[in-house]
């Protein structure tokens, strides 16, 4: 496979993620778009990272890294965002987020 190929999957990726993120009134299908649009950018790291020259070393490891990085803060977006979910769900008994019209301290 070329880059061609691997930026064309991301860029499936991120369309689908965006119109799950826009059209989903479902807050766990937002969660789901959310995930999508950051695996794909982690794609996008890994992709130019495998495809650079070797003499760019530096340049190798850290599309990796950042990857990485992004796979990591992916995991903890999603345990806050379950979070917020939960309490969301004791407090109104919906998941919609346009049931959820008050904010209370």
């Amino acid at each position: 496979m070329t880059l061609q190929h691997y930026l064309v999957i991301s860029a499936i990726l991120f369309t689908l993620g965006i119109f799950a993120v826009l059209t989903r009134r479902n807050a766990i299908s937002i969660l789901m778009g959310i995930e999508l649009i950051l695996n794909s950018c982690n794609l996008n790291f890994a992709a130019f990272s495998r495809f650079m020259t070797p003499e760019d070393i530096d340049s190798l490891l850290s599309g990796q890294i950042i990857a990485i990085f992004g796979i990591v803060l992916a995991a903890a977006e999603a345990a806050v965002f379950l979070a917020i979910i939960l309490a969301i769900y004791r407090e109104f008994g919906s998941i919609r987020p346009n049931e959820v019209d008050t904010l209370k301290g």
